[in-house]
Parts: structure tokens; C-alpha cells; sequence
């Protein structure tokens, strides 16, 4: 994760413009809102791949799901994972005294669901699967469940489940 200082008075939001330029993140807004009311998976692909998303074949991304609107160059989404309903993938977090930005990674055929939060420098590996609502905060190993705030491994053998 890249830490970059607050420039000047104030918290680092107040400082957003000197992180990335106003008109860049209002054309990527456009294609972000474009793309999450798009029922054509092939239009989203298409419009999140032309604000730098490096978006695989086969992705599927849910209603509403949204890619960082700051820095979506730094999103990975492999072939044939899938992002769910109104999941939210962030690269960048402004702080008090900083702002801090990280590349986040969706594995092959991974699947984040509904409402789910990924965090700057979250990897979710192949074949992994992170639970709705949940916050991911650290990285998920390929092939296991996540569930929960913060995500959290969930023990195939209990009755519980996902």
C-alpha cells in the first residue's frame, strides 16, 4: 500500500483535487455510473476497461457494483470471477494526515457478493468466495469463504455456513 503525506492544512479529503485531477475522476464517474446501471455485462466490460479497470474475459459484474472512481486503473478483475450486486472494490482511502492507495485483485472465477467492500491492497485469490455485506480487510487465499466485518475464513465444517 502506497502512503502519500496530506498536502497542507486540513485532512486529505479537503486535498483531493491535488490527488488526481477533477476532470479525470468526473470522466471516470460517468463511465462508473454508465456501467453500473448497464444490464449488458459486455457494455460494462467495455466501459470499465476504458477507465483502466483490467477487466478478464468472461466478468460479470452485478447492478450497482462500483469500481474505485479514483484510481480504477488499479483494479484486477480476472476471467470469469463475478462482482455482486452493489460490491464496491476501493483503491484508495483518504485519512487525517494521509491518503493511501493500493491495487486491489480478483482471482480466476472468484466471486464477491452482494454488497461486499474490498479494501485498498485486498487480493481475493481463484476460486475464493467472499460472503455479502462483508468488509474485506486482508487478503483471501484462493479457493476458501470469507464472511463477516472485518471478512474472516469461514470453517467449511461447520453448519453455519455462508
Amino acid at each position: 500500500m502506497a502512503r502519500h503525506p496530506t498536502p497542507g492544512p486540513g485532512n486529505s479529503l479537503m486535498s483531493w483535487p491535488d490527488a488526481k485531477h477533477p476532470l479525470r475522476v468526473a470522466f471516470n464517474y460517468a463511465f462508473i455510473v454508465a456501467a453500473r446501471h448497464s444490464p449488458s455485462l459486455r457494455l460494462k466490460n467495455w466501459l470499465l476497461g476504458r477507465i483502466g479497470v483490467d477487466v478478464g474475459s468472461g466478468v460479470s459484474w452485478g447492478l450497482e457494483s462500483t469500481p474505485d472512481v479514483f484510481w480504477p486503473e488499479l483494479v484486477t478483475v480476472e476471467d470469469d470471477a463475478i462482482i455482486g450486486y452493489d460490491a464496491t472494490l476501493l483503491c484508495h482511502e483518504f485519512l487525517q494526515d494521509e491518503y493511501r492507495t493500493g491495487e486491489v485483485h480478483i482471482g480466476e472465477r472468484a466471486m464477491i457478493g452482494a454488497g461486499a467492500i474490498l479494501l485498498p491492497g485486498v487480493t481475493v485469490g481463484a476460486e475464493a468466495q467472499v460472503a455479502a455485506n462483508s468488509l474485506v480487510t486482508e487478503d483471501v487465499p484462493p479457493g476458501e469463504t470469507w464472511a463477516g466485518v472485518p471478512a474472516e475464513p469461514v470453517d467449511s465444517s461447520s453448519s453455519d455456513g455462508v
